[in-house]
C-alpha cells in the first residue's frame, strides 16, 4: 500500500516538474550565444571603458575596487584618468555615481549592483552571458513606458536604452514579434553588437576575476595528477615484479 502511494508521489511530481522544464527551455531557447573575450584583453579594456561610461552612473560594481582592473593590462595611472570617475584613490571598490535617493525617484527603485549579475544570470537563466548579451540589444522604443523604452527578454523593465546612441532606435514589430532597427545609430549592427560583447565581457570578468587563473590552476592540478599515477603505476609494478603472483 505504501509502495503505491509513494509511487503515485513521484508520478504527480514529475508531471507538476514538466512544465518548468519546459518553460526553463524555452527561456534558454530565445537567447543569442555571446561571444567568449575572456582571453582577449583589448575586448575587455574596453568593456571597462563602457561600462564605466554607460553602467556606473546608475549601476555599481561595489564588489570589485578600481585597483583589480590593472589585471586587465592596464597601469594604475591610466585606470586613474580613464576609468575611475567615482572615487580618489584606486583601491576604492567601483562604486555608483548617483545618490540612491535620486534614484530611488527617478526609476522607482534602487538600479542593482551589477557586480555578480553574470553569475547571477547564469543561475537564473542558464547563461549568464547569453542573458546580458541577447538583453542589451533587445530593446525598442515603447510610448507606452515612463523612460519610452521596452526590452522583449525583460517585459516592462524599468531601465532605459542607455546605448541606444550606439544602436539606434528599434520598433517591435508585434505581427512577427521581432525587432526591426527604424533609425540607425551611431554604429553599424556588427558593430554594435562587437561593443555589447565586450561589455558583456567585463561583467563576467568582474563577476569572477580570479576564474582564469583557477581555470589554468585546474589544469595544472589535472596534469600533475595524470604524471604522477603515471610514476605511482611504474612503482607498482617495480615493487611487486618479485612477488608471486600465487
Amino acid at each position: 500500500m505504501k509502495a503505491d502511494i509513494m509511487k503515485k508521489f513521484i508520478f504527480v511530481l514529475a508531471l507538476a516538474c514538466v512544465p518548468l522544464v519546459a518553460t526553463a527551455a524555452d527561456e534558454a531557447s530565445h537567447l543569442d550565444r555571446a561571444p567568449d573575450v575572456q582571453h582577449d584583453q583589448a575586448a575587455l579594456q574596453n568593456g571597462a571603458k563602457l561600462f564605466v561610461n554607460y553602467c556606473l552612473n546608475c549601476h555599481g560594481a561595489s564588489f570589485v575596487r578600481y585597483k583589480r582592473l590593472t589585471e586587465l593590462g592596464l597601469t594604475e595611472q591610466q585606470v586613474m584618468d580613464n576609468l575611475m570617475f567615482t572615487a580618489d584613490k584606486i583601491g576604492e571598490p567601483m562604486r555608483v555615481a548617483a545618490r540612491p535617493a535620486e534614484q530611488k525617484q527617478w526609476f522607482g527603485a534602487n538600479p542593482p549592483d551589477l557586480s555578480l549579475v553574470a553569475r547571477a544570470r547564469a543561475s537564473e537563466e542558464g547563461s549568464g552571458a547569453d542573458w546580458l548579451y541577447t538583453y542589451l540589444r533587445s530593446f525598442y522604443r515603447d510610448d507606452a513606458r515612463p523612460t519610452g523604452w521596452n526590452n522583449t527578454l525583460f517585459a516592462n523593465v524599468g531601465m532605459p536604452h542607455v546605448l541606444w546612441e550606439l544602436q539606434g532606435e528599434q520598433v517591435l514589430n508585434h505581427e512577427t514579434g521581432k525587432l526591426q532597427l527604424a533609425v540607425p545609430g551611431q554604429l553599424s549592427p556588427v558593430a554594435f553588437d562587437e561593443q555589447v560583447r565586450d561589455l558583456v565581457g567585463f561583467l563576467v570578468w568582474i563577476a569572477e576575476p580570479g576564474a582564469g587563473f583557477r581555470k589554468q590552476l585546474g589544469f595544472a592540478v589535472l596534469a600533475f595528477l595524470i604524471v604522477f599515477f603515471g610514476i605511482a603505476y611504474a612503482l607498482k609494478k617495480e615493487f611487486w615484479k618479485d612477488v608471486p603472483k600465487n
